[in-house]
């Protein structure tokens, strides 16, 4: 591995999208070699995007209710990202809003969602996103095997639970 050294001119954003830029080529090069007929096998493709809808719904400025949406999966850069913001080291609750605002890719018609969208959402659909959020950013970590005390049968629980108001 190599070690990079970040410059008193050079921002935590450049370094990250130059690393990006560096692996993603180093990537390309071995999908390139490999065969055009070879089959994609299931297990191969990874979903990175995943449909909600919101309890309630967000009302834009024309008064429109949107209740649908898509959110991506985090990356190391989405969480690193806010605790460099002024607003959250001012306030460490709004943490989650900025980390919404980033993963957050549609809702309704609006594909520009930014924190002050998030903001005006009610509790009830921020709080249904921060579990969404875990859910999708943990899964597989979260199913716990069980055995049944009466009939001693085995099986999985998802503990995060799988509505609104589950644990």
């Amino acid at each position: 591995m190599r070690r990079r050294t970040v410059t008193p001119g050079a921002g935590l954003e450049e370094t990250l999208d130059n690393l990006a830029a560096a692996t993603a080529t180093r990537q390309e090069a071995p999908a390139a070699a490999a065969p055009a007929h070879a089959p994609r096998r299931e297990r191969d493709t990874l979903q990175t995007e995943f449909a909600f809808e919101l309890p309630r719904g967000y009302v834009d400025d024309e008064g429109r209710v949107h209740r649908n949406g898509t959110m991506r999966l985090a990356t190391a850069r989405d969480e690193l990202k806010p605790q460099i913001d002024l607003r959250v080291k001012e306030n460490p609750a709004y943490l989650s809003v900025v980390l919404l605002a980033q993963v957050i890719t549609q809702l309704g018609p609006v594909t520009d969602v930014h924190t002050g969208i998030v903001e005006r959402m009610y509790a009830t659909d921020v709080a249904f996103l921060q579990d969404f959020y875990r859910r999708i950013n943990s899964e597989g970590h979260t199913h716990a095997a069980v055995t049944c005390p009466l009939c001693h049968g085995s099986f999985e629980v998802d503990l995060s639970g799988g509505r609104l108001g589950e644990s």
